[in-house]
């Protein structure tokens, strides 16, 4: 099977350098209005593209020295999410500011007594009148500080099993009641927050979808963000890949001990296996369909693959990869250091490696799912007997 794209002469490559030599410098918005920075998505927001035009248009934009609006959450979850099961009202405001990056986004859906299971979240939203009412906290928030808008999940009837109950919301981050504190990683970066909800009142009109049925676009939202963070890059898609460490080794003269020689070779098999599942999840996005397991299989490659390749970066360094601002063999720092120190984080995003696993052996393998104790026990009840079972 041919993976090779089309050459030169491909009237949509074509097409698209011509674009861009009559628009050598373009701004956000023209990317966004002439369909580049979504390709996949439907008119007027992107091109309705299929694989192959999308693929182009991506190299020829990486070609030009061009980056698209840096909008990851936005464009890569709450963009699909809201293209899924928004109404026409919330398209046409949302969508356009998503694609230019005018308005950033951040997900609320973590919480701390929640880990790994996100359906055990304690978020409430209460309805009054044409408002809910929203109490709770949540964690990891990415680029809180930093975002107009917010993707939430609050649960509307403690009464329903844990996977019922749960609502999808738009939320404007400077509404009265929100709190965001930074959480600062071993990088010395702030990219992390916790975020406190009290008595927060959202319009009604800001839920996505029906009432307690939010739980099917929290799936669409995870689908497509294990896709979104799951690029070549080290980091969820970004930075360094194995390919940039193969030139670093091959500008060093090549690497005179074989096991590290077999290190790099399999972290460049495993980049190839990366690009064509890669492939297929594009493919399965410009048809319309949502991610499935495939996204789970390249989420859990990506990010052991990301570990991987920026453990062997450090190794690389010798010595003074125990240093910090030491790059591999003798490059600057770069990603490579920031990378290394990042690395824990990257299999707990979007799904832990564990919940990967869990997802394939039922989605995949057919194995029967692990036995919850608490299922079809009312929220409600859970905490009489939690409390029951505490004070003896």
């Amino acid at each position: 099977m041919d993976f090779a794209l089309p050459g030169d002469d491909d009237p949509r490559r074509q097409q698209v350098r011509s674009w861009l030599e009559a628009h050598p410098e373009p701004s956000p918005r023209e990317l966004a209005e002439a369909g580049y920075v979504a390709p996949h998505w439907p008119r007027p927001w992107g091109l309705e593209a299929d694989p192959i035009t999308q693929l182009l248009i991506d190299e020829e934009i990486k070609r030009a020295g061009i980056s698209r609006p840096f909008n990851m959450i936005g464009t890569g979850w709450a963009g699909p999410t809201i293209l899924h099961a928004g109404s026409q009202e919330q398209k046409d405001r949302y969508l356009m500011p998503i694609l230019t990056g005018e308005e950033m986004w951040c997900q609320l859906f973590s919480e701390p007594e929640a880990g790994s299971d996100l359906a055990n979240l304690s978020t409430r939203a209460v309805r009054e009148g044409d408002h809910y009412v929203i109490n709770g906290q949540k964690i990891w928030t990415s680029l809180a500080h930093e975002s107009q808008l917010g993707i939430l999940l609050a649960r509307t009837d403690p009464s329903a099993p844990k996977h019922e109950g749960i609502s999808y919301f738009i939320c404007p981050m400077d509404t009265p009641g929100i709190t965001i504190r930074p959480i600062l990683d071993m990088t010395g970066m702030h990219s992390f927050n916790e975020v406190f909800l009290e008595n927060v009142r959202l319009p009604a009109s800001n839920l996505v979808g029906e009432e307690n049925k939010g739980w099917s676009l929290a799936k669409v939202t995870l689908g497509n963000e294990r896709v979104s963070i799951s690029g070549r890059g080290a980091i969820w898609g970004q930075g360094s890949t194995a390919a940039d460490l193969i030139e670093v080794a091959k500008s060093a003269g090549g690497l005179k001990d074989p096991a590290m020689r077999q290190r790099l070779a399999k972290l460049y098999i495993e980049s190839e296996i990366l690009r064509l599942i890669i492939l297929r999840t594009v493919t399965a996005a410009v048809k319309g369909e949502q991610p499935g397991p495939e996204a789970s299989v390249r989420k859990l490659l990506s990010d052991e693959h990301g570990k991987r390749l920026l453990n062997l970066a450090k190794d690389l360094a010798g010595a003074g990869g125990m240093l910090a601002n030491r790059g591999p063999l003798g490059t600057e720092p770069g990603w490579w250091d920031f990378g290394f120190l990042f690395t824990p984080a990257i299999t707990l995003a979007g799904g832990t490696a564990e919940v990967q696993r869990n997802i394939l052996a039922e989605r995949v393998l057919g194995l029967p799912r692990e036995v919850d104790p608490d299922e079809g026990v009312p929220w409600s009840e859970r905490g009489r007997q939690a409390t029951t079972t505490l004070n003896g």
